[in-house]
Parts: C-alpha cells; structure tokens; sequence
C-alpha cells in the first residue's frame, strides 16, 4: 500500500513537473530553446493509419479534419504574431503534416524522411530516428530555429515528451535537451 501512494506521487509530480516546465510561446519566440522546434501535425481524427496506406496517396491516410485546418492556421497565425521566424520547415511525407506545414505557412515546405511516422510499421523506426538524427547533427548550432512537423511517436523518441495534436516541444540537439512550448491551441 505504502509502494503504491509513493509511485502515485512521484507519477503526480512528473506531470506538474512537465506541466510547469512549459514556456509560452512569446517566451520561446523572444529567447529559442534550442534549434529545433518539433510539432505534432493537427487534428486528424483516427487511430493511425488504414491498412492500405499508400504515401503519395491521401485518400488512403487519416488525415486533417476541418477543425484540424483551422488549427494550423491559428498556430501559423500565432508563430507570426509572436514574431517567430524559421529558418527552414520541414515535415514528414505523410499528408497530414505536409497540410499542417502547408496551412501553418512559415515558408517553403521540404520533405524530411526522418520525420516519417513508424508507428505501424510502415517505415522502419531505426532507419528513420537515424536519419532524423543525422539531420539534428550537423543542424548548425546557430541562427533561427527549424519548425519539424512530424508525429506523436517521432517525437516521443527523440524527447521523451508525448504531445497531442497541434501542441509543440522544443529541442536542443547539442545538449539533448527538450521543453514544452505552449501555443494558443493548447
């Protein structure tokens, strides 16, 4: 009983600890924590992807709702207003990123197969975090960050933070270093 109460509260303060740790978007926009910001596309709703997923194929993917749209645009809307700039963005082939990267319109879009989600299998995950980490590599450790569009579970395995749709980590490559940032859509 007494084992059980003290895991119940160390799990507790783990998330008021994550919780805390946020910085506001304003915060993040006027002092960057590290290079990279990664963001979970928006809203799609479902559970990964049907059975006959094909890449170039958005019929045969979840993809974004309405609601889903308008969240990017107001995320796009927020970086903006928050006088954000990025030096590049980038997102994963599948397309419900590239239309949140699209719709959020901070720039040109470039596909990143790193950024790929292997939740189902569908891409190998060692070959993807790979590729990913290879980019994060030799990412220069100066200037405006870079907006990477990706998944819950890209982001999870680089972080160590799972986030919902449309919400937001920062990431520092060099010191390995990752913190909330909480947008609007929050």
């Amino acid at each position: 009983m007494k084992w059980s109460w003290l895991v119940l509260v160390g799990l507790l303060c783990t998330i008021v600890s994550e919780t805390t740790h946020a910085i506001s978007l304003k915060e993040y926009a006027e002092k960057p924590f590290g290079r990279v910001l990664m963001l979970r596309h928006a809203l799609a709703p479902g559970f990964g992807d049907p059975s006959n997923f094909q890449l170039r194929d958005c019929s045969t993917q979840r993809i974004l709702d309405e609601v889903g749209r308008e969240q990017s645009r107001q995320i796009g809307n927020a970086f903006r207003d928050a006088g954000l700039r990025f030096e590049g963005v980038y997102s994963s082939q599948w397309c419900r990123c590239l239309e949140t990267a699209q719709l959020i319109n901070m720039g040109k879009v470039q596909e990143l197969i790193g950024l790929n989600s292997f939740f189902q299998g569908i891409v190998p995950r060692e070959a993807t975090l790979a590729s990913l980490r290879k980019f994060l590599q030799y990412l220069p450790p100066d200037g405006d960050p870079v907006l990477l569009v990706t998944h819950q579970v890209t982001i999870s395995a680089i972080t160590g933070m799972g986030v919902s749709s449309g919400a937001a980590v920062a990431y520092d490559p060099v010191s390995d270093q990752a913190q909330r940032v909480k947008l609007p859509t929050d």
